[in-house]
């Protein structure tokens, strides 16, 4: 069936951005955000996958709008940390700037820093089909926050494809290599789209 519209089933700004740019890449797609809508509270992410959470918010958001809904969820794997903070990474402490602090206080004398970024993203249409892709990026984490780009763990993670910090990289070099990047052209290729 032909995709006209989607519903980024997100509040966060920063992925919003994103998410749009990837998207395009898809073709004359309109892409709407919640912020846009309005008056819709997302779910919470308190399952146990990241592929699960991310089609809870999908199909909460088709169902309730009858919208395709797509959403993702995110998360940093930190290989010394036994993969935390994992799923709970954006709930690991209450801003961006405190994670990364926790992040690093937990890292302070480690020497294995080896972490990767994973994504799974859901595409929900009112009629109850749900698409999904996941995609993951390798890289560590720095000693100290670099870079003013990107959100959340950004600036501390190091990719290993373009050997900076995503806060240090231009937003088309992080668009070509993160994990966001890598779900959203997997999801466009199962879609026909393409993707990159």
């Amino acid at each position: 069936m032909p995709l006209r519209c989607i519903l980024l089933a997100t509040a966060n700004p920063g992925k919003v951005r994103e998410l749009r740019q990837l998207i395009a890449e898809w073709g004359p797609v309109e892409v709407r955000s919640l912020a846009e809508v309005g008056g819709f509270a997302l779910p919470s992410e308190d399952a146990a996958t990241y592929r699960k959470n991310a089609i809870r918010k999908a199909e909460a958001v088709a169902s309730a709008t009858g919208c395709p809904a797509l959403a993702d969820d995110s998360g940093l794997e930190v290989v010394a940390l036994g993969g935390a903070p994992g799923v709970r990474s954006a709930r690991w402490a209450p801003t961006d700037a405190e994670r990364v602090q926790k992040l690093l206080a937990r890292l302070e004398n480690v020497r294995d820093r080896r972490a990767s970024f994973v994504c799974a993203v859901a595409l929900a249409w009112p009629d109850g089909r749900v698409e999904t892709a996941e995609g993951r990026c390798e890289g560590s984490i720095a000693r100290a926050p670099s870079g003013q780009g990107g959100f959340g763990y950004d600036p501390v993670f190091v990719s290993a494809d373009l050997g900076m910090t995503f806060g240090e990289a231009p937003p088309e070099a992080k668009l070509r290599t993160s994990h966001r990047a890598r779900a959203l052209r997997a999801l466009g290729r199962r879609l026909g789209f393409g993707g990159g």
